[in-house]
């Protein structure tokens, strides 16, 4: 018979064994996280080092494109005042236009890269959505008349009030609309009075009055099944001509309000970009 003693003190130190084990699975466990935590934080200071890189050699680049487009144009008053032959004139001169040409489109692709690649700083204010979009309506209207797109707008009978950057936003849903009226107008313009399609701004609160909804639905030929895994990555695109960061500049503008984008295909095969936002604004950013 083991005596009550050590039948005590066998007891106290299993259990005494039993906490040493539990204490040393949390300080692993805590040491994982803090490992873990470390590697996130070097990731993201390289990520954030790269970032500086590359957009400073994106401003590096830039700069130079200004003395070389200036420079492209005075080459091109030369050439008009010069004695040689009109024909060759004329074909000097078409190739002096291409490289003007092709020079703003790098310097427009690297305006996109670095607002893309920058860091967003909101300046969100209490702003009434349907005001926001009818600004934006009538700012768009020109072109989508020059296209022959009809605007529409549904919207609520009462104000939709939210804390958004109004500029910012704008830019996300003029991107949005610039996209909807290429696709119905791949070919440009519209003859006088001929109508190509219609673009709605659609706005709506949820069923919890806690967000809103804002659609841009088009009459287009929609988006192809294999484009819509990767139609918001920085340089999807398939237009000519095209940056690639137009609906990647949009989702970032969206989810930096603490929002998100979605893109359904309706029946008929038309586009439809659903924005939903906080009316509370974007969270509170967390400073690293």
């Amino acid at each position: 018979m083991i005596s009550p003693l050590p039948a005590f003190l066998i007891g106290l130190a299993s259990g005494a064994v039993l906490a040493a084990l539990a204490a040393a699975r949390s300080l692993r466990r805590r040491a994982t996280r803090t490992l873990e935590a470390e590697r996130r934080a070097q990731a993201s200071e390289r990520l954030a080092e790269l970032g500086s890189m590359t957009s400073g050699l994106a401003h590096e680049i830039k700069n130079p494109l200004s003395t070389l487009n200036l420079n492209a144009q005075l080459l091109r008053e030369d050439i008009l005042d010069s004695n040689l032959p009109e024909e060759t004139r004329a074909a000097v001169t078409r190739r002096v236009d291409a490289l003007a040409r092709e020079t703003l489109r790098l310097k427009d692709i690297l305006s996109d890269f670095l607002q893309f690649a920058g860091r967003m700083r909101l300046d969100p204010q209490p702003r009434d959505l349907r005001e926001l979009i009818s600004e934006l309506v009538d700012f768009f209207q020109p072109q989508a008349d020059r296209a022959g797109v009809l605007l529409r707008v549904d919207v609520p009978g009462v104000p939709v009030t939210a804390r958004v950057d109004a500029g910012l936003l704008k830019q996300a849903l003029l991107n949005l609309a610039i996209n909807a009226v290429q696709a119905m107008t791949p070919a440009g313009h519209a003859p006088s009075g001929e109508r190509r399609g219609e673009l709605m701004f659609r706005l709506e609160l949820d069923s919890t009055g806690d967000e809103a909804r804002l659609s841009v639905i088009d009459q287009g030929p929609g988006i192809p099944e294999e484009r819509r895994a990767t139609i918001f990555r920085p340089y999807a695109s398939t237009k000519p001509g095209g940056s690639g960061l137009g609906l990647a500049t949009t989702r970032r503008i969206i989810e930096e309000h603490g929002g998100s984008i979605t893109l359904y295909n309706g029946p008929s095969g038309s586009a439809c970009f659903t924005l939903r936002l906080p009316l509370g604004g974007p969270p509170p950013r967390t400073e690293s």
